[in-house]
């Protein structure tokens, strides 16, 4: 029992430092992409194509309007979830936070697919509408894919934990 309770709550500690760190990683960087730029001071904006230009990534070089959308849902669905999950798995128990933290899940999940799916087997020839901005070999491929990959795994981890944990799975109340 006392295994089962340190792996629930060893569990629920790596979800609030992951929903913690997702803020200023979104409000930072990713949002620089739908929000005005003289938002951000030149030194972020360096920071960002820096990375984009280091690790090829194309969606962050010129997002297509696609991976705007996902970031406008970053910005209005997800950022505002952000904190109160940190609180709820920092805190523990909080069986409430067990819809909330499925449909991040899944939305999450489901926006990575196709970022996942460009990197690997998108054409990123200069005749590509990405005009040549991207990884070329599959070692710059797999590096961009692994920068990526922690956003589908750890909310692939949160959705089965919410799903198959009996802590977190609520009990019909009979009268």
């Amino acid at each position: 029992m006392m295994g089962t309770l340190s792996a629930r709550r060893g569990l629920e500690w790596l979800l609030g430092l992951y929903f913690l760190s997702h803020i200023p990683i979104t409000l930072l960087f990713d949002l620089q992409a739908v929000l005005p730029c003289k938002l951000y001071p030149i030194k972020l904006r360096n920071l960002l194509k820096w990375y984009a230009k280091e690790f090829k990534d194309p969606l962050l070089q010129d997002p297509p309007m696609w991976f705007k959308s996902f970031l406008f849902c970053e910005l209005v669905f997800q950022l505002p979830f952000f904190p109160i999950a940190t609180y709820a798995f920092f805190k523990g128990g909080c069986k409430w936070i067990r819809t909330g933290a499925i449909v991040c899940s899944v939305h999450t999940m489901t926006t990575l697919i196709p970022i996942l799916s460009t990197f690997l087997f998108e054409d990123f020839s200069k005749a590509s509408g990405f005009k040549g901005q991207g990884p070329k070999t599959l070692h710059e491929r797999l590096t961009l894919v692994s920068v990526y990959a922690p956003y589908f795994l750890i909310p692939l981890m949160l959705l089965l934990f919410m799903l198959r944990s009996p802590y977190y799975k609520y009990e019909e109340k009979r009268k």
